[in-house]
């Protein structure tokens, strides 16, 4: 009977690092477990995020029942303001991510449609068919949850992002009681973190960042400028116990991190002292040795602080000679080229910039393959299923799967938009719906086009050539020589040459085509400048009758 089935649907996360979205479906009731964004590709120009295709929950808008968020990171939250939009349902989520998401909606204009409900760790909440233990997991913010999902087909024990650090900054470990209590009720699936399953051994705790933050602290002769998340709310807490121990003043720029940075406080998650905070304005005024700056930016974006200060083009001050920027951040895979670029930029400023491959500046929050399999371990699952990562990592984390005894036909790889269902305690692989890429440009969210990103590529790469006719609405003859004018088309002393001979290709063609004119016009020119130069701009024509 399909009242019995549970149906569990990725909608993102699944074959990516980002994105992250899972629905839950029971009886014709819905939980959605986060709602986060992802950053765009190298090849997707102008984009500024992508967000989970969630087309699927929009005619059930009425069975969802809760949306919860385990924690406060941009890849959980940062399109929840765009699921508000079209669905309303109450929003679970701990004390911090709450705080977190009520900067974001009211931000983003989504503060009034938000119905939010504060849970804490170690409660239980039941949301529809859903029963659900929030139960403590350590990354690197603090109030990460994962849940126990009971439902009437089975227990579901869902991580989110997690590490087993022992001596977390917040000392505030993983719950590993609650995690042996679902192991003893009996485990129907584990849906667990997959984001480091390549790297061998343990993830080092956040504690081995202080000895490396007090090095670079001790040498800096100057100012020093941290570039982190805006929501890594424990490597505040590290650079500013860093900046009281130097005598140093604290101080916070961009609207993100500062905004973040006031509710920590206020909620007791970030202990600044008063004395040690100053404004950004103050900061400027000091002399440098007695100045910290934390800014956002430490993944090459272009628009943000850093990538503004790696460019000169940051209107508040400028990188100069005696700064170290320290970027405390690990690149997010396909960002490499980003990130470099901004680094090697502020070496050319006159920088010291001290990054991970140097100094143990930063750490994942993300287990490793001990900490992995330890989970596996405790939890002693019946099935598993990797998710948060590429497809690479998820299959590394099944390989882990298998080592530590899980049946290869219980173990399920799978990508965003592919249903699994339970039924009577048996997983089976159903069909598949649309996962893709929404993208958010500016202010305008749409579905992937190919044909707009081929665009953008050709732009990008060859530029545009505009040529402007004026034609006798009576013969139909050119009024006017050909307007020929570019923009981002490599230009030479030949140019106006090659110019020249494409206005006479142009008339001759006006002179004698039809209807086809503007597509014969376009098609001429794109073979002549392809002959001649080897490139292949985009070509529009406008043609106006007088």
């Amino acid at each position: 009977m399909k009242s019995k089935v549970l149906r569990i649907i990725p909608l993102g996360g699944f074959g990516e690092v980002g994105k992250n979205m899972m629905v839950y479906e029971f009886g014709g009731e819905i939980l959605v477990v986060d709602a986060g964004l992802m950053f765009p590709e190298n090849d997707m120009l102008g984009v500024d995020y992508i967000i989970p295709d969630f087309q699927y929950l929009l005619d059930k808008r009425s069975q969802v029942k809760g949306i919860i968020i385990t924690h406060g990171h941009e890849d959980h939250i940062g399109a929840i303001h765009h699921l508000l939009q079209e669905i309303q349902a109450p929003i679970y989520a701990t004390p911090l991510t709450r705080g977190l998401l009520e900067v974001k909606l009211a931000r983003n204009g989504a503060g009034s449609k938000a119905v939010l409900n504060t849970v804490q760790a170690g409660e239980t909440v039941q949301i529809g068919s859903f029963k659900v233990d929030f139960f403590h997991v350590c990354h690197s913010i603090p109030d990460g949850v994962g849940l126990g999902i009971e439902t009437p087909a089975g227990l579901v024990v869902h991580t989110g992002d997690f590490k087993l650090d022992h001596t977390p900054v917040d000392n505030w470990p993983t719950d590993y009681a609650k995690l042996a209590e679902f192991s003893k009720r009996g485990v129907l699936l584990l849906m667990s973190d997959s984001t480091n399953a390549e790297r061998h051994g343990w993830t080092p705790s956040e504690r081995v960042i202080d000895n490396a933050f007090e090095q670079a602290f001790r040498k800096a002769p100057g100012r020093i400028i941290v570039a982190s998340f805006a929501s890594l709310i424990s490597r505040m807490q590290q650079v500013s116990n860093a900046a009281v121990r130097h005598n140093r003043k604290l101080a916070f720029v961009g609207v993100s991190m500062v905004d973040n940075m006031k509710i920590a406080r206020k909620l007791g998650y970030l202990n600044i002292p008063d004395d040690s905070l100053v404004s950004i304005d103050q900061a400027l005024n000091m002399p440098d040795d007695e100045v910290v700056i934390m800014c956002t930016g430490s993944q090459g974006e272009p628009s943000s602080i850093l990538g503004r200060l790696a460019k000169g083009a940051y209107n508040l001050f400028d990188i100069k000679l005696g700064d170290t920027v320290i970027h405390s951040s690990h690149p997010i895979p396909g960002n490499e080229e980003k990130v470099y670029s901004t680094i090697n930029r502020l070496l050319q400023r006159g920088a010291d910039v001290v990054y991970e491959a140097v100094a143990q500046v930063h750490v994942s929050g993300h287990a490793s393959q001990e900490e992995q399999k330890m989970m596996l371990n405790l939890v002693k699952p019946k099935y598993f299923i990797p998710m948060h990562g590429e497809l690479r990592h998820m299959r590394q984390h099944a390989f882990l799967g298998l080592q530590v005894g899980i049946p290869e036909e219980n173990i399920a790889v799978v990508e965003n938009g592919q249903v699994i269902e339970f039924q009577d305690g048996v997983m089976r692989v159903a069909e598949r719906i649309p996962g893709g890429y929404v993208y958010v440009d500016g202010s305008v969210v749409s579905g992937m086009d190919p044909d707009l990103m081929r665009e953008r590529e050709l732009l990008s790469q060859d530029g545009v050539i505009i040529i402007s006719l004026v034609l006798d609405k009576d013969t139909g003859r050119l009024a006017a020589s050909p307007d020929i004018s570019s923009k981002g088309f490599m230009v030479s002393k030949d140019t106006s040459q090659l110019f020249s001979q494409l206005r006479s290709r142009i008339a001759e063609i006006a002179s004698r085509s039809d209807s086809s004119l503007q597509r014969d016009i376009e098609r001429s020119a794109r073979d002549m400048l392809y002959n001649e130069v080897r490139r292949r701009p985009m070509v529009v024509t406008s043609i106006i009758k007088v």
